[in-house]
């Protein structure tokens, strides 16, 4: 595997044009939404753009996905701010950006020592369904969010929550600013109209470009249109995270590093063509990391993969991470030279991009979905998104991973046990495994699992349970599927075939993995098991045993 620009490797020269081609439209569209989900965060637009320098480099020169463009994302913002509220950090406060430049660091920090450990692969037994519910409350609450902004209203600081914030705009429609509204029903509308007819355009840069000519060239302005706060003009300056409030941070750092991660993942997944190499979660994890902990120190929101910049660049005919290097100069560009355009830019407009493209997060046919084909996955996602829009967005990740966690843990510990018999070519063929046992003696059965502490009582009941249903006298155990065997698995083992020969029922073992055999010998369990004679190489040997 290439550490440095994996994706460069092997680069031919018929490319480049392509590469620079996609890399300014991905641009067209990062760079405005990034700005508008710096919005989101409660920071200047300015950090967004910010977003879309460092770590775009970073994950060009580190990153497996030849086409992914990663900058920043709505969950991510949304998650920054639920980070900084939790930490008691005021939106617009002195603290408020050096407490970014920690939280990036955390990040980064966490995504790094994750790959060290290798838990890309855990992290990933996320559910789809909790990413579903998670997003679809991230969609909602970020949308109302921006209400008063499309309505030129000011928007309550006591207002926290999906509904006390949609109460608070309702309750003002009454004192709305008709300019603004009808700039920001106009900007939803061009928005959508692009995306439906026109997608190639970059819908978000044109609604942008239109929003400051309408308040350069009109008198919006007067009509009590606000704009976003002044851009400072040129690239940022190296910071030093500050140390303080880490211990607050921490809880968020974690939720963000995790979505981060998955978000990368699942777009990097999603967008891969043939022939190109699979993405490896540990190398994403890395990159990603590197990426975070770069941009701390120059003033970034946590970074990740995004999905519909992604998707431009790709449309645009992107082959390589050049694209990325492309759009990274590009914001460079407009820090240093557009900064003062971009302070004419209206609120409601910005508003607006957030809302169309949060909304997009709340896909009710996944929810469909999941009802027709798994009612707990329906559930899990359903719960994770009303926590999300009741109690914060945080409380909704760590609830959605508990559930992911208790199915995942549900399905281990059940018992995997099945009733083999022979095929027309004698040949053991495996039941279902909820399947009922039929009449046989002996009665072959297969363990289609590890053993471990959790999951080993589950699984000596159904052996018990089909003994008894089969009325056999004589049970083999094919275990060659039981690649982990622990000391209390054996203990469990003795117990259950003392409880059985009781019964008049001798149990035997098979195929045991050479690792697994060698561990039951260790014990004394497994000892008196080998002096009876009741473990075999396979289960033809334990049957001719058993015939003599």
């Amino acid at each position: 595997m290439t550490l440095v620009a994996p994706t460069l490797a092997g680069y031919q020269k018929d490319w480049l044009r392509a590469d620079v081609v996609a890399g300014l439209s991905a641009g067209a569209v990062v760079i405005p939404q990034a700005m508008a989900y710096a919005t989101i965060a409660d920071m200047p637009v300015q950090i967004g753009l910010y977003t879309c320098m460092v770590p775009m480099v970073v994950y060009a020169m580190l990153g497996g996905s030849r086409a992914i463009s990663v900058s920043t994302t709505s969950t991510i913002a949304i998650l920054t701010a639920s980070t900084m509220i939790g930490a008691g950090i005021a939106a617009g406060s002195d603290d408020a950006q050096s407490s970014l430049m920690t939280l990036t660091l955390l990040v980064g920090v966490i995504l790094l020592l994750a790959r060290v450990l290798r838990l890309g692969a855990i992290i990933e037994n996320i559910s789809e369904a909790t990413l579903s519910g998670i997003k679809a409350g991230v969609g909602l609450t970020v949308a109302v969010g921006q209400l008063p902004k499309l309505l030129g209203v000011p928007s309550d600081p006591e207002a926290t929550g999906f509904f006390r914030v949609l109460w608070s705009a309702v309750r003002q429609i009454g004192d709305a600013n008709l300019a603004t509204v009808l700039l920001a029903a106009g900007s939803i509308a061009a928005l959508y109209a692009m995306a439906k007819f026109v997608p190639r355009v970059p819908g978000p840069l044109v609604v942008v470009a239109a929003g400051i000519a309408l308040i350069a060239f009109t008198g919006l302005r007067d009509r009590g249109v606000e704009l976003i706060a002044e851009v400072p003009q040129g690239i940022p300056l190296p910071g030093i995270p500050s140390m303080h409030d880490v211990g607050a941070l921490i809880p968020g750092a974690l939720a963000i590093a995790a979505m981060a991660f998955l978000e990368t993942v699942s777009v990097a997944r999603g967008v891969r063509r043939q022939g190109e190499p699979q993405i490896d979660s540990n190398q994403e994890m890395l990159a990603n990391g590197v990426a975070s902990v770069a941009g701390a120190f120059f003033h970034t929101l946590p970074p990740a993969g995004g999905f519909s910049q992604t998707a431009v660049a790709l449309r645009a005919g992107a082959r390589t991470q050049l694209t990325g290097l492309v759009t990274a100069v590009l914001a460079v560009l407009v820090a240093l030279f557009l900064a003062p355009v971009l302070s004419d830019l209206p609120e409601a407009t910005l508003g607006a991009m957030v809302v169309v493209a949060t909304l997009g997060l709340v896909d009710l046919k996944v929810f469909a979905r999941f009802w027709r084909l798994n009612r707990d996955e329906f559930w899990v996602a359903l719960a994770t998104a009303l926590i999300g829009l009741t109690a914060g967005l945080l409380p909704a990740v760590a609830v959605g991973v508990l559930f992911t966690l208790y199915l995942v843990l549900r399905e281990l510990n059940r018992p995997h046990v099945v009733q083999l018999s022979r095929d027309v070519d004698g040949r053991w063929i495996g039941g279902e495994e909820d399947a009922p046992s039929t009449p046989a003696d002996p009665l072959v059965l297969r363990i289609n699992s590890a053993l471990y502490t959790a999951n080993v009582l589950a699984n000596v009941t159904a052996i018990r349970e089909r003994a008894e249903a089969a009325g056999a006298k004589a049970v083999v155990v094919d275990c060659s599927r039981a690649w982990k065997i622990t000391t209390t698995v054996m203990h469990h083992v003795r117990d259950l075939d003392q409880e059985l020969s009781a019964r008049g029922v001798t149990v035997y073992f098979a195929d045991l993995p050479p690792n697994e055999l060698e561990t039951a010998l260790g014990t004394t369990v497994g000892r008196q098991f080998q002096k009876s004679g009741r473990i075999f190489d396979t289960v033809e040997d334990a049957l001719r045993a058993l015939v003599r």
